[in-house]
């Protein structure tokens, strides 16, 4: 069995096609993908079927989505362990010269006392500046 098999397996997710051939890419690529750049890379498959791959894969938090501010949702493998809790939350780092993003899974978003009744859903934590080859 390969990696891809092994995640979409603890994760719950029937290995199709399309599926395998998705979280692939996204593993290769290091950083988190729009729509756009896995359409791109991935020529061969419709973009319908990758739009639908990508919500299952948030579904069975496989994946997490990043708004960085570029008008573009990203997308990115979840660490291992990650089940998309609060907890699990990390800061996004999105570089203004080349418009990637990478996760910084060592830098955990803080837990913040909110006022009384408030409950927090999600947080965006995104630091933007120059990715380590925009800024050579």
């Amino acid at each position: 069995m390969s990696k891809v098999d092994d995640i979409l397996k603890l994760k719950g997710v029937k290995p199709t096609s399309v599926r395998i051939i998705v979280l692939d890419y996204l593993l290769d690529q290091g950083k988190a993908q729009s729509l756009k750049d896995i359409e791109s890379g991935l020529v061969r498959t419709e973009r319908s079927s990758i739009f639908r791959t990508l919500k299952l894969f948030e579904q069975h938090k496989l994946i997490h989505s990043i708004d960085d501010g570029s008008g573009m949702t990203k997308y990115a493998v979840c660490a291992d362990g990650c089940n998309c809790e609060l907890k699990d939350l990390h800061f996004h780092f999105f570089c203004i010269s080349c418009q990637k993003t990478y996760c910084l899974t060592d830098y955990p978003i803080p837990q913040i006392n909110l006022p009384k009744n408030f409950k927090m859903l999600q947080a965006n934590m995104v630091i933007k500046g120059l990715c380590e080859t925009c800024n050579s």
